[in-house]
């Protein structure tokens, strides 16, 4: 390298034999390697490439310009002769780009190698150049490369933002689909009450007594919120049932009762554009209706096999059903729905449960009775 070379140059030792590695060329400048076993030909590219105001490395063959990028990294342009000892070019320029597929490499080849230049370009270069090289054919043809690199990266960067851009905004119009629906749901929910004097109120207040006592037996964060929301949206599925069996004032015929039981099943798949994002609200409005000895509906499940929070749904939902007023009953003191086999889901996991919801809820308004006082 000549003495005049303001880029400091560092010395590597392969096979025992010195070699020219990387130059510290400053910050800002654009860097290329040039790979040639022809000392005076990478000189002369060498001083092209910093007149075109990039900073050269240089390496003598296919093992160097390897062990130089080890150090140096990933550089923008490797211009690399075909034929030369210890590595050829076709191999380094494939392990080049094997290692940095963002590399743009400009091979050089004899006038009679035509087909080894093809085979380079079918394996990834951008450009190749005959020797003996013509300087300005040599200046256009490093801005052509460095020019389809920088359009490829950028390329890619709008592709890669679009899609970004995409993503969010469906994440977004999924968020705000969820948000309508979930509010055309609520709304129906709302509706349903409102044709019922007896049961108005009643989801909401299913709601709060489920979130309370999920508290106390350790639901947070997203499950806590499904349960939440499965508490008030658990008899959506009645919006599919006729009026005269939801409002009939004394028993239920077997038609009716089984007219009732498919709400579950019905409001299950009103629900259905929440079951990737939010199960446990669908479990809990196809499940709140399981009973331990698997009496209940829609499955007929036992013991464990209901899911947890579908059971304590179940808790809350039956006591503010037998502690508000409807059409086929007056409602009863808090003493009642535990001494009556059809309030709970079997009786070895309710006492615990029940004790928990019902210190929550010591006094009105925050509980439509007191509860009462149970001992071990």
């Amino acid at each position: 390298m000549e003495s005049g070379n303001l880029l400091k140059q560092n010395t590597y030792t392969v096979s025992g034999q010195p070699f020219v590695g990387r130059p510290v060329a400053p910050a800002d400048t654009a860097r290329a390697l040039v790979v040639d076993d022809d000392l005076q030909v990478r000189r002369t590219l060498c001083r092209v490439l910093k007149a075109l105001g990039i900073g050269p490395v240089e390496a003598g063959n296919g093992r160097e310009a390897l062990l130089v990028l080890e150090e140096a990294g990933e550089l923008p342009l490797l211009i690399c002769d075909l034929y030369m000892p210890e590595m050829d070019g076709l191999t380094l320029l494939r392990e080049v780009l094997r290692r940095y597929p963002d590399t743009a490499v400009l091979m050089l080849t004899g006038v009679a190698e035509v087909t080894t230049a093809v085979e380079s370009l079918q394996a990834g270069a951008v450009d190749y150049l005959s020797k003996p090289v013509l300087i300005e054919e040599f200046r256009a043809r490093v801005e052509k490369a460095l020019e389809k690199r920088r359009l490829v990266l950028e390329n890619r960067y709008l592709q890669q933002s679009y899609q970004e851009r995409l993503e969010a905004n469906v994440r977004e119009l999924d968020l705000k689909n969820k948000e309508q629906f979930l509010g055309q749901v609520q709304m129906a929910v709302r509706m349903l009450e409102k044709k019922d004097i007896y049961t108005r109120g009643h989801s909401q207040r299913v709601s709060h007594y489920a979130a309370r006592t999920a508290v106390m037996l350790g639901f947070t964060g997203g499950a806590l919120d499904q349960i939440r929301l499965g508490g008030d949206l658990h008899d959506i599925g009645k919006i599919g049932t006729r009026d005269a069996v939801l409002n009939k004032p004394g028993p239920l015929t077997r038609d009716e009762f089984d007219e009732i039981k498919k709400h579950v099943v019905e409001g299950e798949e009103i629900l259905e554009p929440l079951r990737r994002d939010q199960p446990v609200v669908l479990e809990i409005v196809r499940s709140h209706h399981e009973r331990m000895d698997g009496s209940g509906f829609p499955d007929g499940l036992r013991g464990e096999s209901i899911p947890m929070p579908a059971r304590l749904v179940c808790v809350v939902d039956a006591f503010d059903a037998m502690t508000t007023n409807r059409a086929y009953r007056p409602s009863r003191q808090p003493a009642a729905p535990w001494r009556s086999s059809t309030a709970v889901p079997g009786s070895s996991s309710i006492r615990t449960w029940w004790r928990r919801f019902s210190g929550l809820f010591p006094i009105p308004p925050d509980c439509p009775w007191p509860p009462p006082n149970f001992t071990q």
